[in-house]
């Protein structure tokens, strides 16, 4: 923050008393952009390291917790997180509307902090269950509000690229996840608590962080929010903050009692909720996260003899084809890019189930995943035509699906965007906990074929969804995107030409 005793307010009296700054220069302004992503972007690398962290812990804990871990206790460890996190998404939206997006953000860097070293601790099942837990609700908390936060800081022209930080540091911290409990083969408990350090990072980082300015203005704070907007380059700040004015006092005009009935009753609102949490149950119900959770269950299922070690590679690709969504989404558009990459996602599930059908694969409901490490098989060819099938789908996942729906803010109007961000992210949550909570029972009692199946079913839905219900909106402003819905889908402008153009 620039001292504002050396930079003297300026006001243009021409609109309503709204104050702004000596332009800043947008090389500056580009730093500062960057600066604020990265630092509300470290929650996407401790959401990711404590989502991947779990894979290799479960095949190295043995009995530590007291017991062997069966597969009811595999499955409350792992889906206690996304209950916390479908818990605790909502309740990030709306105490990011009364208190602001920043206090939220920070609260959930404390949570990181502190669930990391009692994991560590833990000394039997329930400890280590409240424990990711405890992870559960700062993840929730993140994931809805750093994204809402990024879209509001950023430029329209790199709202898509920069909101996708997030993402990008969501693989990379799996890929962390896994080289560190690689590293480590054994001592879980060291790869567990070492999520508290970029989560002690983050905690300086934020002591600068300025509010969304976005909120600023939806709380009257106008002085402040258009300082903030100066700082992030805008030529002129007055009109962007007239701009928003302008927006919440036609929702307050139109809306219809609680923020609740706001977003529900009126149809853009509506119809932004429908698209965001269709994305981010898609996002889920695809089967990405049974890979994050048992990708090392799997491996050491069919015979790898290093599971932890072929994880890795599902993470790095994940990570390297992360990167390019991240390079292209801006280019390409949301839409397109997810009509592109869910095809490939269903050939890859395809060709697991395949392989499946040549492998003997069913675990066992008493057979920890430690048990299948001490006494592995070897790999057959169809293990190997398994592990490069789920790369390839991985691959599609993380260019289109793994992205695409954490850029669901721009899609809510100011006044619902915090709690429809919210709602949304509790889809996710909820999704991810059925998937966590189903997938070793699915794969003991359906068979490793047939659960595959199950999702190439949801990808199929899910396309022909996409293609019906979700508009583009590369290079739109925030505040354009609700024109967008108000009288239908939006899909059709997707449908022109024009629109073949990259």
């Amino acid at each position: 923050m620039h001292d504002e005793s050396e930079q003297p307010l300026i006001v243009d009296e021409n609109d309503d008393g709204v104050t702004s700054r000596p332009e800043v220069s947008k090389q500056d302004a580009n730093k500062l952009i960057w600066l604020l992503t990265l630092s509300a972007g470290l929650s996407g690398l401790l959401f990711g390291y404590d989502t991947g962290v779990i894979s290799s812990t479960l095949v190295s804990i043995h009995e530590d917790l007291g017991r062997t871990l069966t597969t009811l206790d595999l499955s409350m460890i792992t889906s206690s997180t996304s209950l916390l996190a479908l818990i605790a998404s909502p309740l990030a939206g709306h105490f990011a509307d009364s208190l602001g997006r920043r206090p939220v953000i920070s609260v959930a860097c404390g949570l990181f902090i502190f669930g990391a070293l009692f994991q560590s601790a833990a000394t039997n099942v329930w400890t280590m269950v409240l424990g990711r837990a405890v992870v559960g609700a700062a993840v929730g908390g993140a994931s809805a509000v750093v994204p809402l936060y990024i879209a509001e800081i950023s430029p329209a022209d790199r709202r898509g690229q920069l909101v996708s930080v997030q993402s990008l540091f969501i693989t990379g911290g799996q890929v962390v996840a896994y080289v560190v409990g690689w590293a480590v083969m054994g001592r879980w408990r060291w790869s567990v608590g070492a999520g508290a350090v970029p989560a002690i990072l983050q905690a300086g980082l934020l002591v600068g962080m300025p509010e969304s300015p976005r909120w600023l203005v939806l709380k009257g704070r106008d002085d402040e929010a258009a300082i903030v907007f100066s700082q992030l380059g805008h030529d002129d700040c007055n009109q962007i903050v007239s701009q928003v004015k302008h927006e919440v006092k036609e929702e307050q005009l139109s809306a219809s009692g609680s923020m609740f009935n706001e977003l529900i009753t009126i149809p853009a609102n509506r119809r932004a909720l429908i698209i965001a949490a269709g994305l981010q149950a898609l996002q889920q119900l695809s089967g990405f996260n049974s890979l994050m959770y048992f990708s090392a269950t799997i491996f050491a299922l069919v015979g790898f003899t290093s599971p932890i070690g072929t994880s890795l590679s599902i993470s790095v690709s994940n990570f390297v084809f992360t990167l390019l969504a991240f390079a292209i989404i801006d280019r390409v558009g949301r839409r397109r890019i997810l009509l592109y990459s869910i095809p490939f996602m269903i050939l890859g599930l395809a060709s697991c189930s395949l392989a499946f059908m040549h492998i003997d694969a069913s675990p066992s409901d008493t057979v920890a995943p430690s048990s299948a490490v001490s006494a592995p098989k070897s790999p057959s060819p169809w293990s190997l035509v398994l592990l490069c099938s789920l790369i390839f789908y991985v691959a599609s996942y993380a260019c289109g699906l793994g992205c695409v729906p954490w850029q669901q803010s721009e899609l809510f109007s100011l006044s619902v965007r915090s709690m429809g961000s919210g709602l949304a992210t509790a889809t996710n949550w909820t999704s991810n906990f059925i998937v966590g909570a189903t997938f070793l029972p699915m794969m003991h009692t359906l068979g490793p074929s047939a659960t595959f199946l199950v999702y190439v079913v949801v990808c199929l839905i899910g396309y022909a969804w996409v293609w019906r219900c979700y508009p583009e909106t590369k290079n739109l402003e925030l505040e354009q995107v609700k024109k967008l819905l108000e009288d239908g889908w939006g899909v059709k402008a997707n449908e022109l030409p024009n629109d073949l153009e990259v």
